[in-house]
């Protein structure tokens, strides 16, 4: 059964399955990080597209009928564990069963696990290619939010500056079993070949201070964390909030606060 505290609600329509992994672009050969997978559903999709899947369940009875469902299966890699070390750091069995090869993360992830996760493997983990996800719809929201809107913050500045995201649909509660209160989204991520960021674990980090003072203006509030920008972005007014700056300007704003 599907445990409430672990945020789970299982995506039961297959036609959505298929299409999310159609979203993927995975296919033979590729590696597919998949977290949460629930009953085994698009895991097994996954399977019979032919990739290799390392897939991470936190629920004890889910792992079990996971491992036993595709007992038989080589390309699957089961972790029977949470899927971070902690908020910044993916599992080292994870890590490890990762490797260094490519790899692209398809799941219909647990709530309280996908804002963490997509910022993890963005700043920290370049050989993520790319995402196809369903999460809930605010985090999709602000996954894709521009300067000014109200749910514009870390996560949105750190999607945009590495990937190209694309929500590809809404999905009704009545898709997934037990039903959420809340609508989800199917969103995919798909990394930049020039990101507007070299450094998007350092830019991550700059963010997490600076949004936390998000309608301060901006000359006090760098001055408030020991920061200034040498020399100040002649498109920047020190009057300006962090959040009404575009991405690629806060990129800029955190390498001259950084001396980087």
């Amino acid at each position: 059964a599907a445990k409430k505290s672990l945020g789970q609600n299982f995506l039961i329509d297959k036609n959505l399955v298929n299409k999310l992994v159609d979203a993927s672009g995975v296919g033979t050969g590729d590696l597919v990080l998949e977290v949460g997978p629930g009953t085994g559903t698009l895991t097994g999709v996954l399977l019979e597209h032919g990739c290799d899947v390392v897939a991470s369940e936190l629920d004890d009875g889910l792992a079990r009928l996971v491992s036993e469902r595709f007992s038989d299966r080589s390309r699957l890699t089961l972790i029977h564990g949470d899927c971070l070390s902690s908020k910044r750091v993916l599992s080292p069995e994870i890590a490890g069963a990762l490797g260094d090869r490519p790899f692209r993360l398809v799941a219909n992830l647990p709530y309280q696990a996908a804002t963490p996760l997509m910022l993890v493997l963005l700043t920290g983990h370049p050989n993520c290619r790319g995402m196809a996800v369903t999460i809930q719809k605010e985090v999709a929201d602000r996954l894709m939010a521009g300067p000014g809107s109200k749910v514009y913050g870390t996560i949105s500045v750190i999607a945009q500056c590495t990937a190209r995201v694309r929500r590809v649909a809404n999905l009704p509660n009545e898709c997934f079993w037990p039903r959420p209160k809340v609508t989800s989204s199917m969103v995919t991520l798909e990394r930049l070949d020039e990101p507007l960021t070299d450094d998007a674990a350092r830019l991550g980090a700059f963010c997490q201070r600076v949004f936390a003072g998000r309608r301060k203006q901006l000359a006090g509030l760098l001055r408030s964390h020991g920061l200034t920008p040498d020399p100040w972005p002649e498109n920047i007014a020190p009057s300006a909030r962090i959040e009404s700056l575009a991405p690629g300007v806060i990129e800029t704003l955190a390498k001259r606060c950084l001396g980087v």
